[in-house]
């Protein structure tokens, strides 16, 4: 039974056919015995938490990866600015294991970045036809031989300040960077909720203060209902009124923080709790509808995932 189950194996790691191995039964014993101390070893890190199943190690790690993009829009760096751009904040370009440890939390991004190495590629959780093409795990494009190929860049630096995170517990009040402090110029931050299947996202702003602007062009929050930037755009809010309420369609939710390269104001504060599919409080209230005035919010579609 052992040799016909090593052969097997041995044949679906190599993609072809080999010889088989002939192993007695002592030497089966030692293997499996070995086989088992090492998945026993590893398992102990593992458990779920909020409905995720993680290894412990990867929350510690995921902590500080984050995604960075130019000022002047998505995919302009090459590898010596992506470089630069983490170096600055006191970090360096992730590597591929640090930013698949940060996936399997819930890390999910529709943009290409550079990594360490010259490596390009972008963490995807939730398949998607737009996104990903279809597949889960990280999107890699390799190592890159043109390092001035124009990709945004993925930073890892665990003692960075908070400006972002992949937050999964039932109930969280989250800030702008240095709140109640004016947050500073030139912030991207992004903040991925994720919550268990079945319940929904009940946002709500408690402070609000960012540069006044007409069109929303200088310094806003975007609040998507999905996994991502890309699809579910609820709004663009800036000024200082207070928006209404938000509620999800679904059980993820993604908010980005912009803020140009002048001219700064008091911030932000908001909390999530989360809504139970047994709930009948919500029913009918996904909302999309915002403060009076068009000057603090571009209205978009409130999109079901």
């Amino acid at each position: 039974m052992f040799q016909s189950h090593f052969s097997h194996c041995f044949e679906n790691l190599s993609g072809g056919t080999l010889t088989a191995i002939n192993f007695s039964a002592a030497e089966d014993m030692i293997i499996l015995t070995y086989l088992f101390l090492l998945l026993w070893e590893e398992a102990q890190g593992w458990g779920f938490k909020d409905g995720i199943f993680h290894n412990s190690i990867w929350l510690e790690q995921a902590a500080g990866v984050y995604h960075r993009e130019a000022r002047s829009g998505k995919y302009k760096l090459t590898y010596a600015e992506a470089k630069a751009v983490c170096e600055f904040e006191g970090g360096r370009l992730a590597t591929y294991k640090q930013l698949e440890a940060a996936r399997k939390i819930g890390f999910h991004v529709c943009a290409a970045g550079w990594m360490a190495k010259g490596r390009v590629g972008y963490p995807i959780v939730k398949p998607g036809p737009n996104c990903g093409f279809g597949k889960t795990g990280i999107i890699d494009y390799g190592v890159r031989l043109n390092r001035s190929e124009r990709w945004d860049a993925y930073c890892y630096n665990p003692h960075a300040k908070e400006c972002g995170g992949v937050f999964t517990d039932p109930k969280r009040v989250f800030k702008s960077p240095g709140f109640p402090n004016e947050y500073e110029d030139n912030q991207i931050c992004y903040w991925h909720i994720r919550l268990k299947y079945g319940q929904r996202i009940h946002l709500s702003f408690l402070d609000f203060d960012l540069e006044d602007d007409p069109g929303c062009l200088a310094d806003y929050v975007e609040i998507y209902d999905s996994y991502d930037d890309v699809h579910g755009f609820v709004g663009r809010y800036c000024g200082d009124e207070l928006p209404e309420d938000i509620i999800s369609t679904g059980n993820v939710m993604t908010l980005k923080f912009l803020s140009d390269a002048s001219i700064t104001a008091g911030g932000f504060q908001l909390k999530y709790i989360t809504v139970e599919p047994t709930s009948k409080s919500s029913q009918g209230k996904n909302s999309s509808t915002t403060s009076t005035g068009s000057k603090n919010f571009l209205a978009g579609r409130f999109s079901h995932l």
